[in-house]
């Protein structure tokens, strides 16, 4: 199987600087969306290092991660380069008092054979559209979704809280982080969709698989923007579309 990947990225209407990063590489098969805080320097930096860690780690371990020896080796191989861009970025912020407390979410995705690992902190998302149907693949480390799944808050209510955007862990906040890791079969015709929370702030899932079923994939991210924007636009928003083709497909784009 082939990926190919598409992205978009936007300010926003509501911010002056756009702290978000992404990484789209079809010949790695390797793509992620990070979300920066920190403010206007700590926020940018520490996405930005976040993702280009977790490509030059990947690119370095690829080789021997891919040849079958370890079932679990890309996803070991995406843990390791997630918790040393924990690190990197920690040290960065030491080092710098006006970025002290910087940090990003990271959400990524690794292509191998038939399956994809995906590797998850904050409250970026990950979804897939399959025949179809959209689901959401990550659990947002957030507050918000504490509550609910405590019974103490219902999904309707944390839509409209104004502590929707309190993380409880990130890549680089402290200098070792956890990342929620899963493997999982691809198919032929998938549809992965990464963004950070100012896209899937305005979106139910049901939505977003009706946007990506009515477009080019190659266009579905811009169309995401720009509604995003016409909803609001508080946040920067950033996505990366993922297709998933047989080898003897160009893509639908």
């Amino acid at each position: 199987m082939k990926t190919h990947g598409w992205s978009a990225t936007d300010v926003g209407l509501k911010r002056d600087h756009n702290e978000d990063s992404f990484l789209c590489s079809d010949s790695m098969g390797l793509y992620a969306v990070a979300d920066g805080m920190g403010g206007h320097q700590g926020g940018e930096q520490a996405s930005r290092m976040a993702v280009e860690i977790l490509e030059k780690e990947m690119a370095r371990r690829l080789v021997s991660t891919t040849d079958g020896a370890k079932p679990n080796a890309v996803a070991e191989a995406m843990r390791e380069a997630t918790m040393l861009a924990s690190r990197e970025i920690y040290e960065s912020a030491q080092a710098s008092p006006e970025r002290a407390g910087m940090g990003t979410t990271l959400t990524g995705l690794c292509f191998h054979d038939q399956s994809v690992t995906l590797c998850h902190v904050g409250d970026s998302r990950a979804y897939l559209v399959r025949d179809g149907r959209a689901r959401q693949l990550t659990e947002d480390h957030s507050w918000i979704q504490e509550q609910v799944r405590a019974g103490l808050l219902s999904p309707g209510d944390a839509i409209v809280s104004r502590f929707r955007n309190i993380i409880t862990r990130s890549v680089g906040f402290e200098p070792t982080v956890t990342p929620d890791l899963v493997t999982m079969p691809v198919e032929a015709g998938d549809c992965y969709l990464l963004c950070s929370d100012g896209l899937s702030n305005y979106f139910s899932v049901e939505e977003i698989g009706r946007v990506l079923a009515g477009q080019f994939y190659g266009e579905a991210g811009r169309a995401l923007v720009e509604i995003a924007n016409e909803r609001g636009g508080d946040d920067n928003i950033t996505c990366v579309v993922v297709y998933v083709a047989n080898t003897l497909s160009r893509g639908p784009c």
